[in-house]
């Protein structure tokens, strides 16, 4: 998503990505496990949940926003931040369909968390995540040197990758036998008002 090749070959030094990954793998968990304890919601197919959104959070986090520098040669011009905002210009099609692609879990398991989850919220959320993700890459490029370009094309293949998540969890949920499956994994009781959403 954005990455600017050779970056992770600088001989700079960098941080490595999987101790960071499975830091924020980590802290992700135990705050959903924190929350689903306090909530008196514990069960297995929870906590498989939890676990889940954690692995996609960590793999997330490595992959978007890391490598970054942690001693880059000083700069001789201003540092001016490393944007693309033309939608649909020098855009590979492989990169959108990737972007779809990463994002899509994120529009399943989104709604396993939500009260009463609708197609709005779970794309309004995947933009939330993915505009933070674009933010994080502008401010480790300005501050550390980092490996990757924002990039308008992928905030929009993300939220298409969210909604298309979205679309396979709707389908599930309405499917007899598959359901009360999903049910098992909700994190709130599934209500006629979000089986509608």
């Amino acid at each position: 998503m954005g990455k600017i090749a050779g970056v992770s070959d600088n001989p700079f030094g960098g941080i490595p990505a999987l101790p960071v990954a499975l830091v924020v793998g980590v802290i992700a968990f135990l705050v959903q496990l924190l929350l689903l304890l306090r909530g008196g919601r514990f069960t297995w197919p929870h906590g498989a949940v939890a676990s889940a959104l954690s692995v996609y959070a960590a793999g997330m986090f490595a992959n978007t926003v890391l490598p970054i520098s942690l001693n880059r040669p000083p700069q001789l011009q201003p540092w001016t931040p490393k944007l693309a905002l033309i939608p649909f210009h020098d855009y590979e099609v492989s990169d959108a369909v990737t972007n779809v692609i990463v994002f899509a879990p994120l529009g399943i398991l989104i709604p396993l968390l939500m009260r009463s989850p609708s197609w709005v919220r779970v794309c309004s959320t995947a933009a939330a995540v993915s505009l933070t993700i674009e933010l994080l890459q502008i401010v480790t490029d300005g501050l550390f040197g980092g490996g990757h370009v924002a990039d308008v094309n992928d905030f929009i293949w993300n939220i298409v990758g969210g909604a298309v998540g979205s679309a396979i969890f709707l389908v599930v949920s309405r499917t007899p036998g598959l359901s009360r499956l999903v049910d098992l994994f909700r994190w709130h009781p599934a209500t006629r008002t979000t089986r509608a959403a």
